[in-house]
């Protein structure tokens, strides 16, 4: 739709854009759209008063084109809503001023956790500024249940402090009340779960650019309990990851090899989407399932686990996951299908044979563990009739191993051609347990 708005000249363009920026400070905060709204309503007025100079004037709404359907926008509309109207999001009167940003509003200043919360379980936008016409001050995506550090309270906006920061999020979406523990799996072989959040104070962690998340451990009730915490990670579900770069080596030195980010690069996604089966189903939604069955399997065995993602989003980046991994497991266990189209196989992805990578720390005190881990868990998928791809390994510089200082695989247990039924799923996760109580010499 366009509104062809008639006789508005610069004059009362200037008007216009001077009668709206007066409400900037925190005395009298409006919302983006409100002064959009109120600049067209002058426009509008002008133009049937017969005021202006007879120039003419487009006012075009922007359909707006949703990138993460289900997430929400500052004030809690689905994308490609308006904040307010219901309408579209990028309902932007575009009156050629560059007006786009809202001014700040009043905070109570405050020090205390919120957590999020969404009726749905989706995620909410954080913002660097208050306004919802761009996308382009989103910093990251906070999921349901998120624990954040509230900095300044606000009614319709909530300021929070991000990686030392300011960042804001709508109050709509925040409360004080602590989320309730994820129910224990059915069987009562999990007790005293809990989340695990990344602490920044943790070796590497300053290197992770999404971590507003958190993963969640179980602790195994069966009767024979292990004491030994096995962190699984299904990968992909970030949403706003692949347009987040992080450091591929902790040193900042380049990748050593291909993959998803090409040898030489000194920075990757910070989490990819992931690739699509066949059949139109989301990596990231069958690693999850894989997760899953590998939790329940591993609990019964008297595993404790620590669950990376526990839904559709969580907000850690790949080194996140990573460093979470080193402080709260025992081994860390990347669930993942290769994006090949010929039914390959599983295999895991070892550590390259490059003098310079395998001397790198942590590398250099942990590859020999990693590669050991990986190939105990080929081992045991083999051993459950699983096909295996050529000689069950390919050599790969991943963000995860140049990060991690325990024993860390990226197990690949297929391609977008291998059937993902919940009968195969079963028989992965009993190959996996198999290779896992090979590798810490359980039985």
């Amino acid at each position: 739709m366009r509104l062809q708005i008639k006789r508005y000249g610069a004059a009362a363009l200037a008007g216009i854009m001077a009668g709206s920026l007066a409400l900037t400070g925190c005395g009298s905060y409006a919302s983006s759209s409100e002064l959009r709204q109120q600049a067209e309503a002058s426009l509008l007025d002008q133009a049937d008063s017969g005021s202006g100079s007879g120039q003419g004037l487009q006012v075009e709404p922007d359909s707006g084109t949703p990138d993460n359907p289900g997430t929400r926008d500052g004030q809690g509309t689905p994308d490609g809503q308006d904040d307010r109207t219901g309408g579209p999001s990028a309902e932007t009167i575009r009156v050629e001023t560059g007006l786009t940003t809202a001014p700040m509003p009043e905070f109570e200043s405050v020090k205390d956790d919120v957590y999020v919360k969404t009726e749905d379980g989706g995620s909410v936008r954080l913002r660097s500024s208050c306004d919802t016409g761009s996308d382009a001050n989103i910093v990251t995506y906070a999921s349901s249940g998120t624990r954040l550090t509230r900095t300044g309270k606000g009614s319709e906006w909530t300021r929070i402090d991000y990686n030392g920061t300011p960042a804001y999020i709508s109050s709509a979406f925040i409360t004080t009340d602590v989320p309730e523990t994820p129910a224990a799996p059915a069987g009562g072989v999990c007790v005293d779960s809990g989340e695990v959040t990344l602490n920044p104070s943790w070796k590497y962690a300053e290197f992770s650019k999404i971590n507003t998340g958190a993963a969640v451990l179980y602790r195994s009730e069966a009767g024979t309990r292990k004491n030994i915490t096995i962190c699984v990670n299904a990968g992909h579900g970030t949403k706003g990851g692949s347009s987040v770069k992080t450091l591929c080596h902790p040193d900042g030195t380049p990748k050593v090899t291909g993959g998803t980010t090409g040898a030489g690069a000194t920075s990757a996604a910070a989490v990819s989407g992931g690739m699509t089966f066949a059949d139109g189903t989301a990596e990231s939604k069958v690693t999850l399932a894989m997760a899953r069955i590998l939790k329940d399997k591993l609990l019964a065995a008297g595993y404790d686990v620590l669950m990376i993602r526990e839904n559709d989003d969580v907000q850690l980046d790949n080194v996140a996951r990573t460093v979470i991994a080193n402080n709260a497991s025992d081994c860390h266990i990347a669930l993942h299908w290769d994006s090949t189209t010929s039914n390959k196989g599983a295999f895991y992805m070892s550590v390259p044979n490059v003098e310079s990578y395998r001397n790198m720390e942590p590398v250099k005190s942990h590859w020999q563990q990693h590669n050991a881990l990986g190939e105990s868990l080929v081992a045991g998928l083999k051993g459950a009739g699983v096909k295996i791809f050529s000689g069950g390994s390919m050599a790969m510089d991943l963000t995860q191993t140049s990060y991690s200082t325990v024993p860390s695989v990226d197990i690949e247990l297929g391609d977008k051609a291998s059937d993902h039924s919940q009968a195969t799923l079963n028989t992965l996760a009993d190959g996996l347990l198999a290779g896992i109580n090979q590798y810490f010499g359980q039985s």
